[in-house]
């Protein structure tokens, strides 16, 4: 007769409650998102996925966000059309289940990581920031999320590693931009210095306004750096390599003299097309005075010691 004997589990190796609950939530969310989100280009409203998150960053009584709407329905992403209407509808296209992000290059533990996995190790918060589009406006967006160098952490950069490297999403067969080969270098790359890339401020973000992220705002999972212009927060991540020279980044390579890779929102430093002094909130109307632009997004006071000494008009 067969005996089953009782392994007794470490445990360190026992799953915290909340962290697995927390995955659960985030299968179902990305499930329901997958299935619901097809037909629809609007953010509706919905009942929070993770209704008790601890917030990242420090209160900011002066930040009220923008409504979910807006921000869902005005977004950049080139991959699926030039305007925002269209990307909006076209991103429900992209496959997000059974996502995985790889993590390599100058590390000591290289490893790809299903998201779901990926989340028992490093848990979620909220992270309200200031967003600037380097296009003259702005929004404030309560991000769900967890610190990029959660991530770092388990890969070990080695003493070698300078520079991130962040690649998006190559889908052909549901990204048009990509099929025609139309603008930009394909897949979408940015990259960050590693100290930019290990702030507390930089996070990878899975949601948004306490639910799963939108496809079209790069569910599942976006790179989020308050303090740059939009275009530096790589959408759909799947692979993020360690480097020891600056990575060579899709708008940078497009266009060298508008779009420089540091990409620090700079008041002082024009766009050669347009100024960048000040800002158009999203849902504000004709009438309403736009609104000055603040070094640093206004985060200098937080960020500002990573580019001590440097030209920010050479640099930019």
């Amino acid at each position: 007769m067969l005996i089953k004997t009782y392994k007794q589990i470490p445990s360190n190796e026992i799953t915290d409650p909340a962290v697995f609950r927390q995955r659960r939530t985030l299968l179902k969310a990305m499930a329901a998102l997958a299935i619901g989100a097809a037909g629809s280009d609007t953010v509706a409203a919905r009942s929070r996925t993770w209704p008790d998150l601890q917030t990242g960053n420090p209160p900011a009584p002066d930040l009220q966000p923008t409504p979910a709407e807006l921000v869902g329905n005005y977004t950049n992403y080139y991959e699926f059309a030039f305007n925002k209407e269209d990307a909006t509808r076209l991103a429900q296209r992209l496959r997000i289940d059974a996502w995985s992000v790889t993590i390599g290059g100058e590390v000591e533990n290289p490893a790809g990581y299903h998201l779901e996995d990926l989340l028992q190790r490093c848990p979620l918060r909220e992270y309200l920031y200031r967003f600037r589009c380097v296009e003259g406006w702005s929004m404030v967006v309560p991000w769900v999320g967890f610190a990029l160098s959660d991530l770092l952490k388990l890969a070990q950069p080695l003493s070698s590693a300078k520079f991130v490297k962040f690649t998006s999403a190559s889908q052909p067969e549901a990204m048009p931009r990509l099929r025609q080969q139309a603008m930009l270098a394909w897949p979408y790359q940015e990259g960050l210095r590693i100290d930019e890339a290990g702030h507390p401020l930089t996070i990878l973000a899975v949601g948004a306004y306490g639910e799963t992220l939108p496809k079209q705002n790069g569910a599942p999972l976006r790179l989020v750096v308050p303090w740059k212009y939009g275009f530096k927060s790589a959408k759909a991540i799947i692979a993020i390599e360690l480097c020891r020279q600056p990575p060579l980044t899709s708008w940078n390579r497009y266009a060298p003299d508008e779009y420089g890779f540091y990409a620090n929102v700079n008041p002082a430093v024009p766009h050669p097309r347009w100024s960048q002094a000040s800002e158009r909130p999203l849902g504000s109307d004709f009438f309403t005075p736009r609104r000055p632009t603040e070094l640093f997004n206004g985060y200098g006071e937080q960020v500002a010691g990573l580019y001590s000494g440097m030209n920010l008009r050479h640099f930019f």
